[in-house]
């Protein structure tokens, strides 16, 4: 399985971006099994998790940096995930990524969703930077 994320780039402070994240290579197997999250690291910082979707429901957790001003979702017919940013702050600037957690029962209630090391597939990442 390859993820693609895109959408990437620069914005001012209070601006939007939606990110995407486009899978492939699926062999007996879809989206439809599988968590995804979106992970980012800023500049010097370890790589530190965002948001994630379980397929069961679509229901999403997010870290509370993030609340209320961005929103995951995914189309499994197309493969595909999103992140729409909106209320960018300086601090949002980093490489975010997507990755893919196997789970087609996973709750993302259970929290493992926000566990970098749970996570089967990452994209290759995207920049996103807020000039303070």
């Amino acid at each position: 399985v390859q993820l693609q994320a895109s959408g990437g780039g620069s914005v001012q402070p209070g601006g939007s971006l939606r990110l995407s994240c486009e899978a492939s290579g699926f062999i007996s197997d879809n989206l439809d099994n599988y968590v995804i999250g979106w992970f980012r690291q800023a500049p010097g910082k370890g790589r530190e998790w965002v948001t994630c979707i379980d397929s069961v429901d679509a229901n999403a957790l997010y870290a509370e940096p993030v609340k209320v001003r961005f929103i995951i979702s995914r189309d499994n017919a197309k493969n595909l995930a999103y992140l729409q940013m909106n209320s960018l702050k300086p601090e949002d600037t980093a490489v975010y990524y997507c990755a893919a957690l196997w789970g087609p029962t996973l709750r993302v209630g259970l929290r493992s969703c926000t566990e970098i090391s749970r996570y089967n597939y990452w994209g290759q990442g995207t920049l996103v930077t807020v000039p303070a």
